[in-house]
């Protein structure tokens, strides 16, 4: 199974928003904009991203969820993501 990141936002144009800022300005077209998911063969990739998206948490109202196994997500928040960030470099050291 791939890992797979989750993004959801209340309000629209909130996650095309913060993924073209993301991706550097790239348009992001998106067909619900409030959803927004995306799998990794490599789950290390994911860190840019929940880094990105909890040091501008006041700028979006984006919530994040990560799957690292089927069916069971983690809440990525200040409080939790550098806990997550040590766990996914201890289980995926590549």
């Amino acid at each position: 199974m791939n890992a797979l990141v989750r993004l959801y936002s209340d309000e629209e144009g909130e996650i095309p928003s913060f993924l073209s800022r993301f991706f550097q300005n790239k348009e992001i077209a998106i067909e619900d904009e409030l959803l927004w998911q995306k799998e990794y063969a490599n789950p290390l990739e994911m860190v840019d991203m929940m880094g990105a998206l909890i040091e501008n948490q006041e700028d979006y109202k984006i919530n994040m969820w990560i799957s690292l196994d089927q069916d069971l997500f983690i809440n990525i928040t200040k409080s939790s993501i550098d806990s997550v960030i040590r766990y996914l470099y201890e289980r995926y050291p590549y």
